[in-house]
């Protein structure tokens, strides 16, 4: 069995699908190839409503952020597929997560939030989706968002 086949076999499993891949919100690009790795800029949390936006520890509660984590996910593996020319059996492993949280200075539950993206990610690609991180608080995001995370994926 294929990764593509894996990733999507899980994905419709978890009743999810990949969004379209994101466009750049200001002046970068969604992603960049060095070497056998890819850097996916930043993705904020939405999902078929819009935005998923507010603070956590005021807004949302750590579940809902979880969610918003677990949209900024998706879209990181749309990214992925991207840069991969629609072929995610190039994506050999995810290396590293940086989630940004939007929280209020005494909310500590980032690692739980980020968690989200990282459930997902290990329930998708299996070891392969097992990777470091940092999960960090933001005083705010762009747009409001709830969740931003950038990803690094090693490819073939």
């Amino acid at each position: 069995m294929t990764m593509t086949h894996e990733i999507e076999t899980k994905l419709a499993e978890l009743g999810l699908t990949l969004p379209d891949a994101p466009a750049p919100a200001a002046n970068y690009v969604p992603y960049v190839q060095t070497g056998n790795l890819i850097h996916i800029s930043g993705q904020i949390s939405n999902d078929e409503a819009g935005l998923i936006v507010g603070k956590l520890g005021l807004d949302l509660t750590t579940e809902q952020g979880a969610q918003a984590a677990r949209s900024c996910a998706l879209s990181l593996l749309a990214q992925a597929k991207a840069a991969s020319d629609g072929d995610l059996t190039k994506v050999k492993r995810l290396v590293k997560m940086v989630g940004f949280v939007n929280s209020t200075p005494d909310f500590t539950e980032q690692p739980t939030v980020i968690n989200g993206a990282s459930d997902l990610m290990v329930a998708v690609m299996g070891d392969a989706g097992r990777h470091a991180r940092s999960a960090v608080s933001a005083a705010s995001l762009p747009l409001g968002v709830a969740v931003e995370i950038e990803a690094i994926f090693e490819v073939v």
